[in-house]
């Protein structure tokens, strides 16, 4: 067996004992925070007119699609999606407690 390098003192032994487990404390970050969208509580004339003019034409049309394609909170898009069929513009795909899927009326 070869021979060890130079031995340490039993005072060094201690000393990097105690500076080693003694880093820096970890931070905690504080969290990613997501950005507050600020959509629209009622139709203007202007979101109305694109609601009517756009949404037809879309394939899948759901609350959550209006929401966020027209900046308008979810139960705005609920009460748009009621208008459009009963219109007659768009047409039910699938009914859920949970999700409503519609799409664009077509001459079927």
């Amino acid at each position: 067996m070869p021979p060890k390098g130079e031995q340490k003192t039993k005072e060094a032994k201690a000393m990097a004992a105690a500076n080693s487990g003694k880093g820096k404390k970890k931070k905690w970050s504080k969290g990613k925070q997501k950005e507050k969208v600020n959509n629209a509580v009622s139709f203007d004339k202007a979101t109305y007119d694109k609601m009517m003019n756009d949404v037809p034409t879309y394939r899948m049309i759901t609350p959550s699609v209006l929401s966020d394609r027209l900046r308008i909170n979810g139960s705005l898009a609920r009460k748009a999606i009621r208008e459009l069929v009963e219109k007659g513009i768009i047409r039910e795909v699938a009914k859920h407690s949970k999700q409503q899927i519609y799409t664009r009326a077509t001459n079927k």
